[in-house]
């Protein structure tokens, strides 16, 4: 999950979730994790921006179950397919009442090297 300040629309701070599923084809947020997490963000003023997995075996697109999992009308659902190592896909959508629209993605570059300090270099482990 990407976090921010609540209407705000922008991600700025990772909070990691674990998969309460255990499976490498099938996601699902630990409910006492998700209650803390919601109960953390509404303290913090905050909201969830992203919700992302990633689809190891099919196209970035959201599955039945992901479908009825979006509980977060304001979130972008991001998905990342790799199922072609050497393609990856990613693709973002809005899920609401169950609709799906996907959105256009744009990777900026302030935001890409933002970890790195000014000299847009990765830092190397």
């Amino acid at each position: 999950v990407l976090a921010g300040p609540e209407g705000s629309d922008r991600p700025e701070r990772f909070v990691p979730m674990t998969n309460a599923a255990r499976s490498p084809t099938f996601y699902q947020f630990d409910s006492m994790e998700q209650f803390r997490l919601d109960k953390e963000l509404k303290g913090a003023g905050e909201e969830q921006v992203v919700i992302y997995h990633s689809h190891t075996a099919t196209e970035a697109y959201p599955s039945r179950t992901d479908i009825s999992l979006a509980q977060e009308p304001g979130a972008h659902y991001v998905l990342v397919s790799t199922r072609h190592p050497e393609e990856i896909e990613l693709r973002s959508y809005r899920i609401v009442d169950g609709e799906v629209t996907e959105e256009p993605v744009e990777v900026v570059e302030s935001y890409l090297f933002s970890h790195t300090g000014a000299d847009d270099v990765p830092d190397r482990p």
